[in-house]
């Protein structure tokens, strides 16, 4: 235009040179005169002839940019920027975020395809993502890269003209847009990008494949939600935003960050964990994020998560020149808008499920329910994950869709706007309640593949659940949700869950003695997650549920196991209960059974006594037998083992400890044919973790370990790592695989941690035993970080220097350090006072270290400890080894070799280890290399 001003020509003779009609020189000729700030056409053939085309460019075409030549010619003819300038593109109002690995993949794919369709819901950052990668390759392109917006098209016929207005090109008579964009770019080298195609699918795949066609070197990039399904197109899909990457914040989180600064208040190191969960909360979709992060000024992060369940409302942004990313709510009314009343019907009643679905699962839940029915479902679900609102994923065996939470939540307001919500949630609940029927228990405790359907399913019935108990009047079918999910959850490993659904069917309960029955099973998942104070509560509870409900038995059992737990578990109390608990419980529970000759309630009470009884007293062990027999008669199982636990603790008080071990594993044996329920989850654990203690008692290192492992793998302690391996790091403390024990810690503590760091006195000796490898490798503030750990698991008015494994440890790592005379000092008590069952398990440790601590600091009694130490750990291979070693070193010194040949046989490579040093010679380098392998520190000899 402005070459043919400076030729002088007239309006008409331009026209007909450029194929253009007189109006729209008129119209070219008026901004030519603004942008140049000229006053009139004279002026505008002057300043014609003082410019030139930039190289490449030839007289009367327009510049890359699409805007009149002035803005491709300079002065001189000298061009200010290479071709492929990309003048044109939207200027973003803010600094682009992150995405380095999808502008690398995005920019990979264009150089590889001709054309890409970067495809992803909306929000989710497609236009930013390819105005980002647009500029970067824009070099590529020798005739520039050239933007079309299409939002504003709401006619597929009208997309040519579109992009023939961003190219700068006019109307030509005789000839059709399609045609002069077809002919324009023909020749040209350029990269074409079509920003929001989703609502003009019809008429897109013809026009792009014709220009692709025509012209060898053009390439387009689309941005869209769904694909245009021809068979040269290479899709892209547009992930959300990273929440993490390698252990660091990712590109949400920086995201998050610069907007908030921008919003005038910056996040601090402190808020980063919770911001990382908001952002995976908005699936990392780049709109939904940058509009929190605006509101984070206002909310704060509090604010912000107590919003996110109603994200609709609180995602609204201010108002934009594209109002369809106003808010979330506007962006998804864009696309559902675009789909037709049946779609519309699936995207709305799908919203009930809460985690991937089948499309077998969704036909359930919207049958015979127009104007989406039957097997129209499965199509309309493939329509909506080509639109993007929609995500089709295979599982190896069957496809499932999720929707992001942002589409979901839109769904269920549309739902509920429709009146559609109570029955589609009526719905969804029936059908969890029938795939949890079909799912059913596993049939082996461990079988992944039972875990990961449980996975897949969870999600619905806890979503189907929430909304059942908030039903008033209450919904009938919630109950036995509840019930099935406590279940579920407990063979799955949840024994936490499983408690609050019980006790939450409790609630729900149609009767009081549903109510009994599911808080009955509540008290037996706390026991199993180790709440002892919260399974004395439930079982008083459930007590009195069964006396309201008629169930005397019941409820006397019940009341049993009340008084039971106030003595057995002291260990799993995080209070002590009160004084007398126990009588008066087992006074209420003969009174409610008394003359009714029910022999399974007889045999709890009985145990009950015995429980309240002293493991010195007689009586305890008399009425213990009574309880087992009676228990075995009537075929209760988990009584047996009871009453066998109550016997376990008795030998042990007597040092009778092959008896106590004998007594552990018989439970073990009892118990093995049982499935493992909320009810019998702690006869399980207890009694492998008390053969895991017998057998370290004895020095049976191999059995411990073996049960300590068993322990592991209960699938309720499967992701309880303080309950799961408390047992073996004691276990590996005393064998001398300590990295194994401080690989166990960490699990230990985590898992304690994620519990909300539980009072469980029982759990102190494996955290003493972490100390002490930690102790025994130099590192004292580790081991000062593990003793404070030791004192918040202490159970209250128990400390746990009534164990003695306390000053076991310590005087372990005295000796290892030559100070013998500190291991003296502390190892005060005569083992012979060891009364209690607890104390009784660490009796012969105890007492090997007291003869071995006198023998090497010369005490005048030390012959006669050893004396008195034979008798003890008589029993225990490697305690009486360690008694002979210590004998060997107050006299004949080839006792040495005997005893190291007796602890290596054992397993306990630690107390071997030290025994070469103290040999000497060519052993002792054999042991000083054993115990740097170990990691500990060097070992003094002779000690000082």
């Amino acid at each position: 235009m402005l070459a043919a001003l400076g030729e002088h020509l007239t309006n008409a003779e331009i026209a007909a040179r450029l194929f253009i009609s007189v109006r729209t020189v008129e119209s070219h000729v008026s901004s030519l005169l603004r942008k140049l700030g000229l006053s009139d056409r004279r002026a505008l053939a002057a300043a014609a002839g003082n410019l030139r085309p930039a190289p490449g460019q030839a007289t009367g075409e327009r510049a890359p940019g699409g805007t009149p030549a002035v803005d491709g010619w300079v002065p001189g003819g000298q061009a200010s920027a290479p071709p492929a300038e990309v003048a044109v593109l939207p200027a973003p109002l803010t600094s682009f975020v992150g995405r380095a690995a999808e502008r690398a993949a995005l920019a990979a794919a264009l150089r590889e395809h001709r054309l890409v369709t970067a495809i992803g819901p909306g929000g989710v950052g497609k236009t930013r993502l390819a105005l980002s990668v647009t500029a970067d390759v824009a070099g590529r392109y020798a005739d520039g890269a050239w933007y079309v917006d299409l939002v504003p098209v709401t006619d597929p016929a009208m997309v040519a003209p579109a992009i023939a207005a961003a190219l700068g090109l006019g109307e030509q008579q005789g000839r059709s847009s399609e045609d002069i964009v077809a002919g324009w770019l023909a020749p040209r080298q350029a990269l074409l990008v079509l920003d929001n195609c989703e609502h003009l699918l019809d008429g897109m795949p013809a026009l792009v494949e014709r220009l692709l066609a025509g012209s060898a070197r053009l390439s387009v990039l689309l941005t869209s939600r769904a694909r245009l399904l021809v068979p040269f197109e290479w899709v892209f899909g547009v992930p959300g935003l990273s929440i993490e990457d390698d252990d660091a914040p990712g590109d949400a989180v920086e995201l998050f960050a610069v907007r908030a600064a921008a919003a005038g208040r910056p996040l601090v190191p402190e808020d980063m964990k919770r911001v990382a969960a908001i952002c995976r909360g908005l699936d990392g979709v780049a709109l939904a994020i940058e509009l929190t992060a605006a509101r984070f000024p206002s909310l704060g992060l509090d604010g912000i998560e107590a919003g996110l369940a109603d994200r609709m409302n609180l995602l609204a942004g201010g108002r934009r020149a594209d109002d369809r990313h106003r808010s979330l709510r506007s962006a998804l009314d864009w696309s559902y808008a675009l789909l037709d009343p049946a779609d519309q019907a699936v995207l709305r009643r799908i919203s009930v499920f809460a985690a991937p679905f089948t499309p077998a699962a969704a036909e359930i839940v919207a049958a015979g329910w127009p104007p989406a029915d039957g097997g129209a479902i499965a199509a309309a679900l493939a329509r909506l994950a080509d639109q993007s609102l929609l995500i089709a994923a295979a599982d190896g065996t069957e496809t499932r869709y999720r929707a992001l939470e942002t589409v979901r939540q839109y769904g269920a307001a549309r739902l509920a706007d429709g009146g559609e919500a109570v029955p589609a949630a009526a719905r969804h609940l029936g059908w969890c309640l029938d795939a949890a029927a079909a799912l059913g228990l596993p049939a082996v405790d461990d079988d992944p593949a039972w875990r990961s359907a449980f996975d897949q399913l969870a999600d619905e019935l806890r979503a189907a659940l929430g909304w059942a108990a908030g039903q008033v009047p209450r919904e009938p079918r919630a109950y036995r949700l509840a019930i099935t999910l406590a279940e579920l959850a407990f063979a799955r490993g949840l024994p936490g869950e499983s408690q609050r659904r019980y006790e939450q069917a409790a609630a729900l309960a149609a009767d009081a003695g549903q109510e009994a029955a599911a808080l009955h099973y509540a008290a037996g998942a706390a026991k199993s997650r180790h709440f002892g104070d919260d399974a004395l509560r439930l079982h008083q509870a459930a007590a009195e549920a069964g006396v309201r409900a008629g169930d005397r038995t019941g409820a006397a059992a019940d009341l049993a196991q009340a008084a039971e737990l106030c003595h057995r578990a002291r260990g799993l109390m995080a209070t002590a209960p009160a004084d007398g608990l126990p009588g008066e419980l087992i006074a209420r529970g003969w009174a409610l059974v008394l003359g009714d000759g029910n022999a399974a309630a007889e045999a709890r009470l009985l145990i009950a006594e015995a429980y309240d009884r002293d493991n010195t007293d007689p009586v305890a062990a008399e009425l213990a037998d009574r309880a087992v027999a009676l228990a075995r008669r009537t075929g209760d199982p988990l009584a047996e083992s009871t009453g066998l636990d109550k016997l376990t603790a008795i030998d042990l008080s007597r040092g009778e400890l092959r008896a106590a071990l004998a007594s552990a594993l018989r439970r073990t044996e009892i118990l093995a044919p049982l499935r493992m329920t909320a009810r019998s989850g702690l006869e399980h654990s207890d009694a492998l973790f008390m053969s895991a203690e017998c057998a370290i008692t004895i020095g049976d290192l191999r059995t411990a370990r073996e049960m300590a492992e068993r322990i592991r793998h209960l699938p309720f302690h499967r992701e309880e790592g303080h309950l799961a391996n408390a047992r073996l790091m004691v276990v590996t403390a005393l064998t001398g695989d300590w990295d194994e024990t401080l690989a166990l810690a960490g699990q230990f503590r985590e898992g304690w941690e994620q519990a909300g760091r539980p009072r469980a006195g029982n759990l102190s000796r494996g955290a003493y035993a972490a100390a002490a490898v930690h102790g025994l490798r130099g590192d004292e503030e580790s081991r000062a970080v593990w003793l404070n750990i030791v004192d918040a698991l202490a159970t209250p008015g128990r400390p746990i220097s009534e164990l003695h494994v306390n000053e076991f440890f310590d005087a372990l790592q005295l000796l290892h350090q030559g100070y013998a005379d500190g291991a003296m000092r502390l190892l005060t008590t005569p083992p012979e006072h060891f009364r209690t069952w607890y104390s009784a398990m660490w009796q012969p440790w105890y007492a090997a270290l007291w003869a071995e601590a006198a023998v090497l600091t010369g005490h005048p009694e030390a012959t006669a400890r050893i004396g008195r130490a034979r008798l003890i750990t008589r029993d225990s291979p490697v305690a009486a080894a360690i008694v002979d070693r210590a004998a060997a070193l107050a006299g004949d010194r080839d006792g040495l070799v005997p005893a190291a040949a007796a602890l290596e046989a054992a397993g306990c490579r630690y107390q071997w280890a030290r025994t070469l040093v103290a040999i000497g010679g060519t052993e002792r380098v054999r042991g000083e290399a054993a115990l740097a392998a170990m990691g500990a520190t060097a070992m003094p000899w002779p000690p000082g």
